[in-house]
């Protein structure tokens, strides 16, 4: 049994802490938000008074934060100083690469063990502990944490060094948004061309075109009974989130001067779905905006 600390309780790391606990470790949480301290409470999770109680006697320490500012805030007030020397910090907020380079440059300054470890799979994942995790950090600090990975996640890769599972995530998510894009467009061309939505469904889920963003989250009604759409795009991931991780995308893109026009464009569509009623609704639902 391993003492974990996961500080951030919200529709992803609730149910990744609870699959730690139903696997038998000690989870003490945090968050600031109410409904998730209550929410954590109703799941039989202690929620400590602050986040440095949580992690004064911890092994392993999770966070699952909204932004790369509010980790390495949490890391330089409270969480390092406060946990024990030689802890393992779990960093899976999906954050700049530069920004997780400097939070495992400050938790090795304090004495501890850092990776950033960002998922994907969304709230159905999380609750299902088929997420994936891509991992960056030392080789000995991925088998420490592989335990506790395997239980939250299904596939968890070593993509390299301090940083690299954050830039395995943000080129992850700008392939999906471009796809969801290109998928959403192509059903609606298909609309004005007189297609039935299952018929293109039939055609392109079994020809060159097939991809996640078809047979998974296929962005019309029908063809895949257990996506958004059938749903009124209720998130499985929302699109307020998509825009957030191509932002850091775009950052990434002009740092290292990448001639990445797609990513670019996705960027810009998915900025303005945000802006609207796509903030809390599916990123699929970007369907509607390309109707017009």
């Amino acid at each position: 049994m391993t003492r974990v600390a996961f500080l951030g309780l919200g529709h992803m790391g609730l149910p990744m802490a609870k699959n730690l606990v139903a696997a038998g470790h000690e989870v003490h949480g945090f968050d600031l938000v109410p409904g998730a301290i209550e929410a954590a409470g109703t799941a039989g999770i202690p929620v400590a008074a602050s986040g440095a109680e949580a992690v004064t006697d911890a092994e392993v320490v999770v966070t699952m934060f909204p932004a790369g500012k509010h980790v390495i805030e949490a890391y330089r007030t409270e969480l390092l100083a406060a946990a024990r020397p030689g802890t393992l910090f779990i960093e899976s907020s999906t954050i700049a690469v530069d920004e997780a380079r400097a939070a495992h440059a400050l938790a090795l300054a304090a004495g501890h063990r850092h990776i950033d470890a960002p998922v994907s799979g969304g709230v159905v994942g999380a609750e299902a502990g088929t997420l994936a995790f891509m991992v960056g950090g030392s080789d000995d600090d991925f088998a420490a944490a592989l335990p506790l990975l395997g239980i939250m996640g299904k596939r968890i890769v070593h993509c390299g060094g301090p940083g690299l599972g954050q830039a395995a995530k943000v080129c992850n998510n700008m392939v999906l948004a471009v796809s969801q894009i290109a998928v959403a467009e192509a059903f609606v061309l298909g609309e004005r061309l007189g297609l039935e939505h299952q018929a293109l469904f039939d055609v392109v889920s079994q020809a060159s075109g097939q991809c996640w963003a078809l047979t998974t989250n296929c962005p019309v009604p029908g063809p895949v009974p257990t996506s958004p759409a059938n749903r009124d795009y209720q998130p499985g991931f929302a699109g307020a989130l998509m825009a957030k991780d191509l932002g850091l995308a775009l950052q990434a893109i002009e740092q290292t001067s990448t001639d990445a026009r797609m990513g670019r464009l996705a960027q810009e569509l998915y900025a303005a779905y945000a802006a609207g009623d796509g903030a809390a609704r599916d990123f699929s639902g970007i369907i509607t905006d390309i109707r017009g």
